[in-house]
């Protein structure tokens, strides 16, 4: 048996934050929150949601900074959200609605843990270079609330989205526009029935998109990824990795160990929980996985969604 390939170190720690960051668009207390302050319907929490930090902004911006949603569908949501709520409203909804929700699926938790793993992020958070990162930079400027799961949700969404930055700045640079970038997401791995209707996308744009990657050799006809678009993707995914790499690096011995020790078991819970899953995060488990040793082995002869609402953006 061959061992598994390395997961870079960003790469392992997104698949822990990606989770926790992810119950402010999916979880009962956080919809709730949001339809208190005005927004009914996914679509205005989302869009309000993820750009309040930005201010009373208007589609345009959002459409570049999200990247991979429909402009038509941006477009439904903005400037227009701004009338039923302002932005510092909306900020204070989704750290309400975030803190309830991990505040009800960690109960089980100890508090010591929780604490441990809000202060380890926030340490991150303070080594961050959010220089070309605007949707990390606006959200590392908010003050920090004062409970712990309030804590812990928005050192998650800095991280989250100064990772989710750099790979929208990786994609650029790959040629890629919002609507190929889902589309080979799903050739790869993801459920388009799930992914396209949260990005918002026609089947008219969609098939557009597949067809230019078919033209520059990405996708099979019948939209199998072929190697020139694996390799392509992996240049994606290392640049991502290593853009937002930097905030692990030089920590002091032990205290990646520690941070991932601290959060392995909140993500855990947190992504069982997930309702639905359009980026096809892996389930985490609550313990690491100790490494495998190979193994001689004999030579064996072989026997004879209704459109949803949009949720947790990469």
């Amino acid at each position: 048996m061959s061992d598994p390939a390395p997961v870079h170190p960003a790469r392992a720690l997104w698949r822990l934050f990606e989770p926790v960051y992810a119950v402010t668009f999916l979880q009962p207390e956080s919809r709730a929150a949001f339809e208190a302050a005005g927004l009914d319907g996914g679509w205005r929490g989302y869009f309000a949601g993820r750009s309040a930090p930005l201010g009373a902004v208007d589609a345009p911006p959002v459409i570049a900074a999200f990247f991979s949603f429909a402009p038509a569908t941006v477009e439904r949501a903005l400037p227009q959200v701004w009338t039923h709520a302002s932005p510092e409203r909306v900020l204070t909804a989704r750290t309400e609605g975030s803190s309830a929700a991990l505040a009800r699926l960690l109960a089980a938790v100890e508090p010591g843990r929780i604490e441990a793993a809000a202060d380890a992020l926030e340490g991150a958070v303070d080594r961050l270079d959010c220089g070309g990162r605007v949707l990390a930079a606006a959200n590392a400027a908010l003050p920090r609330p004062a409970d712990v799961h309030g804590r812990l949700w928005q050192a998650a969404a800095v991280l989250r989205e100064h990772r989710g930055d750099g790979h929208v700045a990786a994609l650029v640079a790959a040629g890629l526009d919002g609507c190929e970038a889902p589309v080979l997401h799903c050739a790869l791995d993801a459920d388009r029935e799930v992914l396209q209707p949260m990005r918002g996308w026609t089947d008219e744009e969609w098939e557009a998109a597949a067809a230019r990657l078919v033209e520059r050799g990405w996708l099979t006809a019948r939209g199998a990824v072929t190697e020139l678009g694996r390799s392509r993707h992996r240049s994606v995914e290392a640049a991502t990795d290593l853009a937002a790499g930097r905030a692990w690096e030089g920590l002091p011995d032990g205290e990646l160990d520690r941070l991932t020790a601290a959060l392995r078991p909140i993500a855990a819970i947190c992504r069982e929980r997930m309702p639905v899953n359009p980026l096809a995060m892996p389930l985490v488990s609550p313990l690491p996985v100790p490494p495998v040793e190979p193994v001689a082995v004999p030579p064996v002869s072989p026997p004879a969604m209704a459109p949803a609402d949009p949720r947790n953006q990469r």
